[in-house]
């Protein structure tokens, strides 16, 4: 039996809340989708709670609830849209905002205040779904991979699905062993840092700026030396490690180095943190598909084409699916999971000591 859910996904390149209606029978179909740009002081204000600073868990608290209350407004347009009301939806699921993400400390925080949620929408929410997951010893991301199976595991061999937003992961398809995959590095989220300082604009538009500039090799290297790069999947960041601080320690070393060289050199640091991480764990991929924000970079798309000239990449939109909206689809599914008591981590991908069945249930 066919069921309606809800997705709700806000990403940590805070440019806005996408909420997806998803139809779950054999496989999960797009049904319609609704966006919220993310208002400029709720955007600051979250920004601001990724970094340790004072009165943290007042100041989460309430941007939550700001959060929360535009997320609601959302739903409720998606539902006139479509004629629908909220006892037709199964669930929601919500993903939150990420604010920290410390795996090997233990945790692993998204807010989104889901009981206030399932208040408003008169929806069962679930949501908290990484910490199972992390409790079991797992990285807790990414999660998607799971999904991206479910989706575009159709029997073809040495497939890879590519989400590139505030942050890259891989997930890697093979007929002969189990899905896999983990975080590659920074997506977005240096190349955004670096214009919105540089030149006030929110993201670099088909990577025009990027291409404008050369790639500058001795702070390509340096970028690439960092741990992270350096280690073997499961493996899982955030803004705790990449961000705009650790980007200009770097610089210091190139001081007189022109702004669009900077960012030719941050999108070159992204393309070869995927492709070196796909050909390390699965050599001979045939087909790379990409979502997320990245999938619109034609830069990105064509640097990464470029590096991988034995494989076809292409955005999931030729595969038919809009690659704006893959991830907040995986949040509904992911409910329909929960629910079902489907388990929805791949230890293969996080880590964790097996299977576990994510989330957590507030009901309408």
């Amino acid at each position: 039996m066919a069921h309606f859910y809800i997705g709700v996904m806000s990403g940590t390149s805070l440019d806005g809340i996408d909420i997806a209606l998803l139809e779950q029978d054999q496989r999960p179909k797009l049904l319609a989708t609704h966006y919220i740009p993310m208002p400029e002081d709720l955007r600051a204000e979250l920004l601001g709670l990724c970094s340790p600073g004072d009165d943290e868990l007042a100041r989460a608290a309430i941007v939550e609830q700001k959060w929360v209350r535009l997320v609601a407004q959302g739903v409720q347009a998606l539902l006139n849209e479509q004629k629908l009301v909220a006892g037709q939806i199964r669930a929601i699921g919500s993903h939150g905002q990420t604010i920290r993400h410390e795996p090997a400390r233990g945790f692993s925080i998204q807010i989104g205040n889901a009981a206030l949620l399932a208040e408003l929408t008169e929806i069962t929410v679930v949501t908290d779904f990484r910490r199972r997951d992390v409790a079991a010893g797992g990285q807790g991301a990414p999660l998607v991979p799971a999904f991206h199976e479910a989706l575009f595991d159709d029997n073809k061999d040495r497939r890879a699905v590519l989400n590139v937003g505030g942050f890259t992961n891989l997930t890697l398809i093979e007929s002969d062993r189990p899905v896999s995959g983990f975080d590659c590095g920074p997506g977005n989220v240096l190349l955004d840092a670096w214009i919105q300082a540089q030149r006030n604009l929110p993201y670099d538009r088909n990577g025009e700026w990027s291409a404008s500039g050369e790639v500058h090799q001795p702070l390509l290297q340096a970028l690439l030396s960092d741990p992270f790069f350096l280690t073997q999947g499961p493996k899982s960041t955030g803004r705790e490690v990449f961000n705009l601080g650790w980007l200009k320690q770097h610089l210091q070393a190139f001081a007189e180095l022109p702004a669009h060289d900077v960012q030719a050199t941050l999108l070159e640091l992204t393309a070869r943190s995927i492709t070196q991480s796909l050909q390390g764990a699965q050599s001979g991929t045939i087909e790379l598909l990409v979502c997320g924000g990245g999938a619109h970079n034609q830069a990105l798309m064509d640097r990464l084409a470029s590096l991988l000239p034995n494989t076809r990449v292409s955005s999931t939109a030729q595969f038919g699916v809009d690659p704006d909206w893959v991830e907040a689809m995986a949040f509904a599914w992911l409910a329909h999971c929960c629910l079902e008591s489907v388990p929805a981590n791949r230890p293969t991908v996080t880590g964790a000591r097996g299977l576990r069945v994510l989330g957590a249930i507030y009901p309408a």
